[in-house]
């Protein structure tokens, strides 16, 4: 029974994991203004639209954030975790949940971040110049990362530091904000 229940904590966790990738990748994108008119973020628009048609009913949109999408995304991973706790036989209390999740979103974001700035980087050194819709959308995410620290550090001789600051500072919300938040909704600090 064990074999069983692991798989189909895997496969739920696969499934609908993915799901709330592709709804955070559609948030990220709309927030950081990326090209929609290109394959992968149509693709992206057409499997997200229609579980976020509801709620753009009763839930605007505000100041160029897409809130649907945050209400969306709290409600899957929420879903998530509730179903993995209970295929677990442990399901932490209401709090503990909320906090659980708005960690679990905070770290999947602080990792779709790092992995485009560390796809990025190897672009610009394998491909360097070169354009297509997937690095329009790369540029799309890193460059509002990028450009006030490109803005504050000094020159140095055309290399650009700022990349290895910010994935610095990403893998710091990692350590002192994502951690304390799981350990907090994990039940580990009182």
């Amino acid at each position: 029974m064990i074999y069983f229940n692991n798989a189909l904590i895997f496969l739920i966790d696969t499934f609908l994991g993915l799901y709330i990738l592709a709804v955070l990748l559609r948030f990220l994108f709309q927030l950081f203004r990326a090209d929609f008119h290109n394959p992968f973020s149509q693709f992206l628009l057409k499997i997200t639209t229609p579980a976020l048609r509801p709620f753009r009913t009763f839930i605007p949109g505000v100041k160029g954030i897409d809130w649907p999408a945050l209400v969306l995304l709290f409600i899957l991973q929420l879903i998530l975790l509730v179903v993995i706790g209970m295929l677990q036989n442990n399901i932490p209390p209401i709090g503990n949940l909320v906090i659980l999740t708005i960690a679990s979103l905070l770290k999947l974001t602080t990792w779709v971040l790092i992995i485009a700035l560390l796809i990025t980087f190897i672009l610009s050194w394998v491909a360097p110049g070169t354009y297509n819709y997937m690095t329009s959308i790369l540029n799309s995410l890193t460059e509002p990362l990028l450009t006030p620290i490109r803005k504050k550090l000094p020159p140095s001789g055309g290399i650009d530091f700022s990349m290895l600051i910010v994935l610095i500072l990403l893998q710091l919300v990692l350590m002192l904000v994502v951690s304390p938040l799981m350990d907090l909704g994990a039940g580990h600090i009182l």
